[in-house]
């Protein structure tokens, strides 16, 4: 496995579609910081390339067998107690935000919500194994976007407070960036970012939340309007 200094990251996946497994595979193979190191099938064959190929990094689909409706929350469940230290990314057809908060529920370290248009991505789906495999947390912007969205619609929301910029901020900070990345991703210098994210943090009322994986579960219960215990970790 990874020992974090820069060696490949070993990644496993697991999908019903072989299409989409060879899409993967293909994707992820020949590149010198990345590991193939098996496919499955299901959720249980997934579980057995755990034990014997001991990935970095999985990643699987949400809807697969045995059970079919959130397999790959499950698997995500399951490892977070069994092998705390292996990265998940799920990959899924829907915008839905429950199941990126579902995903997260016991904590966003190492946790990404893609939707499967960002197989084609190859930088994004990349970006993310790596995200998850140093300890952060990455959420699709389509989901942040719907979540931002419906957190508008609602009369009196706190989001009415912010400046345009401030929620383009808070957009990019959802989807696991850091400072300095969201600097970028901006055209922002990183002193400008942090004073944004404390003007967000402070009017949303989000002061407690400080590493990435924690600003972003804050930022994803606060757009949800589901309050929970990581809204103040």
């Amino acid at each position: 496995m990874s020992d974090g200094g820069g060696s490949a990251v070993r990644v496993v996946i697991a999908d019903d579609s072989a299409l989409i497994r060879e899409g993967l595979e293909s994707m992820l193979s020949g590149r010198p910081d990345l590991e193939f190191a098996g496919a499955g099938r299901d959720g249980e064959e997934l579980q057995e390339l755990v034990e014997t190929a001991r990935p970095d990094v999985v990643v699987t689909d949400l809807r697969m067998p045995p059970s079919g409706g959130r397999e790959g929350i499950r698997v995500a469940t399951r490892l977070r107690r069994s092998h705390p230290q292996i990265g998940v990314v799920v990959l899924s057809q829907y915008v839905e935000p429950e199941f990126a908060i579902e995903l997260m529920s016991e904590g966003s370290s190492r946790r990404a919500y893609l939707l499967k248009d960002r197989v084609a991505d190859a930088p994004e789906l990349v970006r993310a194994i790596h995200a998850v495999n140093e300890g952060g947390s990455v959420v699709d912007p389509a989901v942040v976007e719907a979540l931002i969205g419906a957190q508008q619609r609602k009369q009196g929301s706190p989001l009415t407070a912010l400046t345009d910029r401030e929620r383009e901020v808070l957009s990019v900070i959802a989807e696991g960036r850091s400072n300095a990345a969201i600097a970028e991703s901006l055209v922002l210098t990183k002193r400008a970012v942090e004073k944004h994210v404390n003007s967000i943090f402070a009017k949303l009322g989000l002061t407690d939340a400080e590493d990435v994986s924690r600003r972003v579960m804050a930022a994803l219960l606060f757009l949800a309007d589901e309050p929970g215990p990581g809204a103040r970790a």
